[in-house]
């Protein structure tokens, strides 16, 4: 149990059998009445952002959480398979689970948030930037860098990423994966 005083962003509390993310909260002390904290919390199901307000010192479920590192194996039917990269041990991920899945290629490192009593699975992050490469994109033209157009590419992993007239096929390209949008091009 804990207290509205203990509120941190990114904490994990249970409400009403749903897990929520704080992803935001202040404390506000009225000039009139008692002090309360108004919260942002994320469902890890299902994504929705809630405005929600507590009265000061309530007491609220925390969940623990466990934030381990996986590296992506394949994809089959059962989902897609991880391994531990300490005590290699395979999980296997559905695909709603798993934020960036799109930019996801065999062997990257994924952070796989669980909770810790029951072991289950809550998501898992891809990182933020990735490196991928263009398997196809139409040729640019000499002197197509003046202005902010965009063409289709499309990328290693078979994702659609937007990116500048210039860029051509080979080219390796780092992608926001929160977005998948261009970023710049790879060294």
């Amino acid at each position: 149990m804990a207290t509205t005083a203990d509120f941190r962003n990114g904490m994990c509390l249970d409400m009403e059998g749903q897990f929520y993310f704080i992803v935001e909260f202040l404390h506000v002390k009225p000039g009139k009445g008692p002090a309360f904290v108004r919260t942002k919390l994320k469902n890890v199901q299902t994504g929705r952002v809630i405005d929600k307000t507590f009265n000061s010192g309530v007491k609220v479920d925390e969940v623990r959480i466990e934030r381990r590192p996986y590296q992506y194996l394949y994809q089959d039917d059962m989902g897609y398979n991880f391994m531990n990269n300490e005590t290699f041990e395979q999980i296997s991920i559905q695909k709603s689970l798993i934020n960036g899945v799109d930019f996801l290629k065999e062997g990257e490192s994924v952070e796989v948030v669980t909770h810790a009593e029951s072991e289950t699975v809550l998501y898992a992050d891809v990182a933020t930037h990735v490196v991928l490469q263009i398997t196809y994109t139409e040729p640019g033209l000499k002197g197509d860098t003046a202005t902010n157009t965009l063409k289709p590419a499309t990328v290693e992993t078979g994702a659609t990423v937007r990116v500048p007239l210039f860029i051509e096929t080979g080219e390796k390209i780092k992608v926001d994966t929160r977005d998948g949008s261009y970023v710049e091009r790879a060294k």
